[in-house]
């Protein structure tokens, strides 16, 4: 990674920290074992495992008449999602978003509506994620 994309993660982050760095918990299902007669026939639960992500920052968007009750969009660090991704060994961000069976933020849990990226040099350093309720 080029010093120069470096540079701009660290400033995305200290950027939403400074705008508020709320912390969001992303929802994944824990890994089932293999071969097992009850978990392919769906009669066990394997449940599930929440990452903490942070910085983000959590803007209200406003909601159609019709559909979501609540709609937000959440700026979250590329660094803190580099280290979900570490963490639950996928292959990348969008594989991460793509396990999720949701975003708990605060005591609600949210459903992934979209994912953007910004780049600069190459390097993504901020992830847009619209979510509703």
């Amino acid at each position: 990674m080029a010093i120069a994309g470096i540079a701009v993660m660290r400033a995305a982050d200290a950027l939403l920290r400074a705008l508020g760095g709320d912390q969001i918990g992303l929802v994944l299902a824990l890994p089932t074992a293999n071969g097992s007669n009850s978990t392919e026939l769906g009669l066990t639960d394997p449940g599930v495992q929440q990452i903490a992500i942070a910085p983000v920052v959590v803007r209200t968007l406003p909601a159609p008449n019709t559909g979501p009750r609540v709609r937000l969009e959440l700026l979250i660090s590329a660094s803190a999602i580099a280290n979900a991704v570490d963490a639950t060994g996928t292959e990348s961000a969008e594989a991460l978003f793509d396990l999720a069976l949701g975003i708990q933020h605060e005591n609600d849990l949210f459903h992934v509506e979209s994912v953007g990226t910004e780049y600069f040099a190459g390097t993504a350093y901020l992830y847009r994620v619209v979510v509703v309720e």
